[in-house]
């Protein structure tokens, strides 16, 4: 790797990006980040070389973010809407934006943070808009790396707030299997992967588990009884529905894909050495 590669990183202050940034460093790249306000940027600032004041859905606010730049990273997305934002709004068009910036400067590698199973979930509002703009990087005259990660510990938290009060939920019977997966192993993938050939990788963490497994490991945590509730995988199917038919994606987005992912395997490649036992114990 040849230490004068600038990386540009989108997305920096969210959970992922804040691993990616301090990798890059490590790695011994130079890093320049895009952010609303420096306030903002202040966990990462100690890894970073150059600051870019500004905002990927405006495109206007983006002028010259990629001058000098050889490589871009984007985990730019949302999970649930706010501030008037839609998923096509962030997790496409914000990215196009950058995209668009990117090819203008001659930017040498794209890489893009998708999510696990998107390319074959686009009925789902969230990965619609993430395989939207995949499609059009993969389109586009420049080299790309599109990463397809597993959950992240951070998306688990789910089981363990279920813990904490008492009773688990789960679609089916809880023998669906993920490899979910710490974000500084997955930053520390990426990173790596910088210096594959382009294409589209999938990354999971070290371990499998089923369901039923990660909702024990989540009860052990918080030091209470298993009690783990199976729904059949037709109540799933209604709720989505109904949550479709009668209130807005803001509401029924986040919901959606949570749902849609924990009735199925979410299996890929392993990588990484954290446990999930050992964030529960810690989160």
């Amino acid at each position: 790797m040849n230490n004068q590669q600038k990386v540009l990183v989108v997305g920096a202050t969210g959970y992922l990006g804040k691993y990616v940034v301090e990798s890059l460093k490590e790695a011994g790249y130079w890093v320049r980040v895009l952010s609303r306000t420096e306030q903002k940027i202040e966990p990462v600032r100690p890894f970073i070389d150059d600051l870019f004041i500004g905002e990927a859905t405006d495109s206007s606010s983006l002028t010259g973010i990629c001058k000098g730049i050889d490589i871009v990273f984007s985990s730019l997305g949302i999970t649930r809407q706010k501030d008037g934002l839609t998923y096509m709004d962030v997790d496409y068009q914000a990215n196009r934006n950058i995209l668009d910036e990117a090819l203008a400067a001659g930017v040498s590698r794209f890489m893009y943070i998708s999510a696990l199973h998107a390319d074959k979930l686009r009925h789902v509002k969230i990965l619609a808009a993430k395989e939207r703009f995949a499609d059009e990087l993969k389109a586009a005259d420049i080299d790309h790396l599109i990463i397809r990660p597993n959950g992240f510990f951070s998306d688990m938290t789910a089981f363990l707030d279920m813990a904490k009060n008492g009773r688990v939920y789960l679609f089916g019977n809880g023998e669906n299997q993920a490899n979910p997966i710490h974000g500084a192993d997955l930053a520390a993938a990426c990173v790596a992967y910088l210096n594959q050939p382009g294409g589209e990788y999938d990354i999971g963490g070290p371990e499998l588990l089923t369901q039923n497994e990660i909702a024990r490991q989540a009860f052990e945590a918080v030091d209470k009884p298993a009690k783990i509730t199976h729904i059949p995988l037709w109540v799933k199917d209604m709720v989505v529905w109904l949550l479709r038919t009668f209130t807005s994606v803001k509401t029924y987005g986040p919901i959606e894909f949570f749902m849609t992912v924990l009735a199925m395997d979410m299996v890929a490649p392993t990588s990484g050495h954290h446990t999930l036992k050992a964030h529960f114990e810690t989160a």
